[in-house]
């Protein structure tokens, strides 16, 4: 069961606004319900503004919540080889602002690949997919995953593609998700 927390915007706020994706500002005084806090991202409804909008972790403080920290990686030697696991890791901290369950458990990444770059650090190449092919999130998603993936050690770039073959249906979800969503 999730909880919800009514707050009031403290200060003036980028957010970005579900489900078409524009970022927008939500100005202080703004009462608002935190529906989900996953990841380092929150999710809140604006009543008096008729939506739903996701504040990233650097904003936490806005909604009176500690700015999120991950010492994912922290005490990893960046010369040494890139531990694929420590990718993935910080995939699942990646959630779409409506479903209370990360990307990887919703299996939306198809494909992860490490290329490695020399001295200068290795490349990942993600390919993933969206449950809707209109999500207007689907940008902020991506880039999401793309910053969390250049945070591990040793990644200079990552190239996170958005694609929609094979179409993505709930047969893709992984156990634990079709429990957290009711469909088992």
């Amino acid at each position: 069961m999730h909880s919800y927390e009514e707050v009031t915007i403290n200060r003036d706020c980028e957010a970005v606004q579900i489900p078409q994706g524009i970022t927008v500002t939500l100005e202080a005084g703004t009462p608002a319900v935190i529906t989900q806090s996953l990841g380092d991202s929150y999710t809140v409804q604006a009543p008096t503004l008729g939506g739903l909008y996701r504040i990233a972790g650097k904003d936490a403080d806005a909604i009176g919540k500690a700015l999120a920290r991950s010492d994912d990686g922290a005490d990893i030697d960046p010369d040494a080889p890139i531990d694929e696991e420590l990718i993935w890791n910080q995939l699942r901290n990646v959630y779409d602002p409506e479903i209370p369950v990360n990307i990887v458990e919703l299996g939306l990444v198809y494909d992860l690949r490490i290329e490695q770059g020399g001295a200068a650090g290795s490349i990942v190449a993600v390919k993933m997919t969206l449950t809707a092919p209109g999500c207007g999130m689907g940008d902020i998603i991506a880039q999401d995953a793309k910053s969390r993936i250049e945070s591990v050690p040793g990644i200079v770039a990552a190239n996170v593609e958005v694609v929609f073959d094979p179409p993505w249906s709930q047969t893709m979800m992984s156990e634990a998700a079709k429990l957290e969503l009711g469909l088992l």
